[in-house]
């Protein structure tokens, strides 16, 4: 098993300082673009969690506020470790916005939560 640098390594202490950052001010996931609900705890899919931008597995920075955003679990589990080309460009694989992602949620038919 591979020992992550935010989870365990040298990078874990500034990563759970910005991820408390990013929890005390961000409302919408960076992936969908639809609100999060931090009463919403995990196992729960649509519970709040840190996305790596550009994700470590690609170079990202383990703890790099700029490289993290607030993200639902669920949607930070499809987007998994995947860049994408800009299509007005065409150069290496580069993150341009992750609400390019074809999402597999169908949220309007999803119920409402209380």
């Amino acid at each position: 098993m591979i020992k992550r640098p935010d989870r365990n390594g040298t990078h874990r202490g500034q990563f759970e300082k910005n991820k408390k950052k990013i929890f005390a001010t961000g409302t919408t996931c960076g992936i969908c673009g639809k609100p999060v609900d931090f009463s919403l705890k995990y196992p729960d899919p649509l519970a709040a969690c840190i996305d790596h931008i550009i994700p470590i597995a690609k170079g990202g920075h383990p703890s790099d506020i700029n490289n993290l955003q607030l993200a639902h679990w669920t949607c930070n589990r499809q987007k998994s470790d995947k860049l994408y080309k800009d299509k007005e460009f065409n150069e290496k694989p580069k993150v341009i916005g992750n609400r390019n992602l074809p999402l597999s949620t169908n949220w309007a038919k999803l119920p409402q939560r209380k």
